[in-house]
């Protein structure tokens, strides 16, 4: 601490780093509230797209059923994940092929409700549903979780320039370093 009084540089260089760190995780929390809104009780056209790709994989006979995840915000008329389900069963998902876990608001919290729910209904691998730069960090959690996940980026995805894209990247390998540093 000493140091840090003795060199004004390194505490304002110090400051700005957290500052920046704040900005970047601040910023994917709204990104990823954005990708996975509702919007009375409809799910977002992001997250419409990543639904319709779980539809594909389980119209594909990749997977049994379709876990939707993702608790509510204060407003809202449900949960994503209820929201979710219901999209999928008006798109002809059977409903017993449809399983909501309304928990979570961080994927974290997510893929710990879809491991809970996995381990106690005997599944161990599961494919994971997401925009490709959150492959790696979506992959890690769930494996983390004891799921063995397999990852299967959406082409729905919130990013439509090469500009969101980049960003998209930029954000996703702060918030892996982040995940591998505090996350668990």
């Amino acid at each position: 601490m000493g140091a840090i009084r003795r060199h004004p540089v390194l505490s304002i260089i110090g400051f700005l780093a957290v500052v920046l760190l704040l900005v970047v995780v601040a910023t994917f929390v709204a990104v990823w509230r954005a990708a996975h809104s509702e919007y009375d009780g409809r799910p977002s056209p992001v997250f419409a797209g990543r639904l319709e790709h779980a539809q594909l994989l389980y119209d594909q006979h990749r997977a049994p059923i379709v876990m939707v995840l993702g608790g509510g915000q204060p407003g809202d008329v449900t949960t994503e994940a209820e929201a979710g389900r219901d999209y999928l069963v008006q798109q002809g998902l059977p409903p017993d092929a449809v399983v909501a876990e309304p928990v979570g608001h961080s994927t974290l919290e997510s893929l710990r409700a879809a491991a809970s729910y996995m381990r106690d209904h005997g599944l161990r691998s599961a494919f994971l549903v997401s925009d490709p730069w959150h492959n790696l960090r979506v992959r890690r959690m769930a494996s983390d979780l004891g799921i063995e996940g397999f990852v299967s980026a959406t082409w729905h995805s919130a990013a439509r320039s090469e500009q969101t894209r980049f960003e998209g990247y930029v954000r996703e390998t702060f918030a892996y370093l982040y995940y591998r540093v505090f996350g668990r």
